[in-house]
């Protein structure tokens, strides 16, 4: 093995190893009277009372490791050319699109607007390149290849959501709104960034003809060792004029949470739901939806179609490259959604958001899944 893998496996390592010392040894945190009950002493918890740990054990950790630096050979067929997907982003004729730019990255076009969610476009979901998991795939359009951008809108601030190194080289940074969950604005001031909200959940801004609105999430949040959960973690409702979109950034699964997002705010015309990133299941629970879960989760906040995302972009867990996309059309299909409804997009994809109705979603299949 080379010198220069050696230096940043053992780092990375000793990082993640002592993550874990630290985590494990983590206080109960307290709640703030007179505050919402997700507000505490030492930052944020989630809300009402779900459970989310990140402490995965040193096994799981070393296996993540191991394969971001010895990938497994897994070929699907999920990616386009970057000469392919800008053709098919500027072939659409600034239309209300999507483009999949990999991960929990898409470029969202609304009433003329571009908005960037969770932008990563980098090679290493870590604190610097060469440490962290690694990318399977490049980025769907590279940085200096994005059409200007107006909105970015940000679910937490973990590394695979939140790259300093994308944001710090996007262009024009003083003409970007940016959206961020409670406690993120220093990091966008750090960077060059000055048109920066920050919003509680049930909390919304208006941006010209879009709407954002702060949705909970069952997460949590940090980037080193001493800073589990100062900053807020959120799921997003996105509407234009004429279209409303889910982001659910990362979460675990809460039918309480997200039938409440349904009948206050649904129904819906996409939400994007996170497939990926649940094995094995006994660590990643409290974390993240598996694609049953995140079928449920559409069918509950009303969305007419559901976008694939969270699957296929780094090493974060277990299960292999191509088994998320094939259970979460099986499980879409249970629960009464139509082949046209479920979207399994390339890396670097763009697809039109036509004039589906939102009110469709009443021909679902309300019952629940069952594994």
């Amino acid at each position: 093995m080379k010198t220069k893998i050696v230096k940043p496996l053992l780092l990375l390592i000793m990082v993640l190893f002592a993550c874990e010392i630290v985590i494990s040894c983590s206080s109960v945190p307290q709640t703030i009277a007179g505050k919402p009950e997700h507000h505490t002493t030492e930052g944020f918890q989630n809300n009402p009372y779900h459970i989310s740990s990140n402490f995965v054990g040193t096994p799981f950790v070393f296996r993540r490791v191991w394969y971001s630096f010895f990938p497994k050979d897994e070929d699907i067929n999920h990616q386009l050319t970057e000469e392919e997907s800008l053709e098919q982003l500027f072939n659409s004729n600034k239309n209300n699109t999507l483009t999949w730019l990999g991960h929990a990255s898409f470029l969202v076009r609304l009433d003329g607007k571009n908005i960037l969610t969770d932008p990563h476009l980098t090679g290493w979901a870590g604190p610097i390149e060469g440490v962290g998991p690694k990318r399977y795939t490049p980025p769907g359009i590279s940085i200096e290849n994005l059409p200007p951008v107006d909105i970015i809108v940000i679910s937490h601030n973990h590394y695979d959501h939140l790259s300093k190194h994308t944001l710090e080289r996007l262009s024009n940074k003083a003409n970007i709104d940016v959206v961020v969950p409670l406690g993120m604005k220093p990091f966008f001031l750090d960077i060059g960034y000055t048109r920066i909200t920050e919003l509680d959940w049930h909390e919304s801004v208006e941006l010209d003809s879009i709407k954002l609105s702060a949705m909970p999430a069952v997460h949590h949040s940090g980037r080193g060792l001493f800073d589990k959960n100062e900053m807020l973690w959120a799921s997003w409702v996105i509407q234009s004029q004429e279209k409303k979109l889910f982001f659910a950034g990362d979460t675990a699964y809460s039918e309480s949470i997200f039938r409440n997002i349904g009948e206050k705010h649904g129904p819906f015309d996409w939400a994007l739901v996170p497939i990926g990133a649940y094995s094995p299941t006994e660590l990643l629970k409290q974390n993240h939806v598996d694609p049953v879960e995140a079928v449920q989760l559409g069918s509950d906040i009303q969305a007419t179609n559901l976008v694939a995302m969270h699957w296929g972009t780094f090493n974060l867990s277990d299960e292999p490259l191509s088994e998320p996309p094939s259970l979460f059309e099986q499980a879409g299909e249970r629960l009464g959604y139509s082949a046209e409804s479920l979207w399994v997009m390339k890396i670097g994809e763009t697809r039109h958001l036509n004039s589906s109705s939102p009110s469709s979603v009443a021909t679902l299949n309300a019952k629940s899944l069952q594994k």
